[in-house]
């Protein structure tokens, strides 16, 4: 018998990449409301209510809608694709690897990171962290992902979704690109050692993520090297998980943190499949798609 999963908002990118994972999940079976009904109120607060889970891959405004529309005596968990609870109050923040997958896993109102910072808290949160880099440091992010993307209106909200839940002191600031390619994203946060007071090396930083992400099946911090010139691929697979580099130059004071994923994977389905598995007991990775 499998956990049937309602998927509000199923005609989107993110819900169609959604429903086609829970397709091949042996856990979980998806519920998409036809044409006819996808749009009706009764019809999805009847779905909301009914279901042990709902994914929410809406609009902002009509996610919020659609929380009001489940009773309070209802038992539906749900997972919120878009970005209007990840700064929110009574919500968690559904970043397993820098949260704790505890806490997700007795989770009612899960919230799914952005796409952009995943890529940035994966790099930055764990080693302010550690210390090794200073929380009130004028963070600098530039990025580029394919035109599956967030567009214009997002790039406040993600500036505002790195601060807090890296625990920055100031705004970053924020400089995203589109390339001509459907999926994949780029994050990279330029670093310069020399001018901070604890004065961290590159390999110390890589050395601290490696540990921080040890045993992990979705993060995977790369060896020292170079990784080739083309990160990123017009043909690009999907992909659910994540690789992180960390580039310093020969005297170590300058470093370039780079995490590449896939804005539709760990971006975005991938993640909200993740922390389904965690709320409902089932392997974290079942259904994900890793290379």
């Amino acid at each position: 018998m499998t956990t049937e999963v309602f998927v509000d908002g199923a005609a989107g990118t993110t819900g169609l990449e959604i429903v086609t994972r829970l397709e091949a999940h042996p856990h979980f079976t998806p519920v998409v409301l036809d044409e006819a009904r996808r749009k009706d109120a009764d019809a999805r607060r009847e779905a909301l209510n009914d279901t042990p889970f709902a994914v929410l891959c809406l609009p902002d405004d009509a996610a919020r809608e659609a929380v009001e529309l489940i009773d309070p005596a209802a038992k539906t968990r749900i997972v919120d694709a878009s970005s209007a609870h990840r700064v929110a109050d009574g919500w968690t923040y559904g970043f397993a690897e820098l949260i704790g997958r505890e806490r997700i896993a007795g989770a009612n109102r899960v919230s799914n990171p952005g796409c952009y910072p995943t890529g940035f808290l994966a790099l930055v949160a764990p080693l302010v962290r550690a210390g090794l880099l200073p929380a009130d440091w004028p963070f600098t992010v530039n990025a580029v992902s394919g035109y599956s993307g967030g567009g214009k209106a997002l790039i406040e909200r993600f500036a505002e979704e790195m601060q807090r839940h890296a625990g920055l002191d100031h705004g970053v600031l924020f400089a995203p690109s589109v390339v001509p390619a459907y999926r994949g994203m780029l994050v990279e946060v330029p670093l310069h050692l020399g001018a901070m007071k604890t004065e961290p090396t590159a390999d110390a930083l890589r050395d601290e993520l490696a540990r921080f992400y040890a045993g992990s099946d979705v993060v995977e911090v790369m060896a020292k090297g170079d990784p080739g010139e083309l990160l990123l691929h017009r043909d690009a697979a999907p992909d659910d998980g994540m690789r992180l580099h960390v580039f310093g130059n020969e005297g170590g004071w300058n470093t370039r943190l780079v995490a590449l994923l896939d804005n539709l994977g760990k971006g975005a389905s991938g993640a909200a499949i993740q922390n389904l598995n965690l709320m409902a007991g089932f392997p974290e990775t079942a259904s994900l798609q890793l290379r």
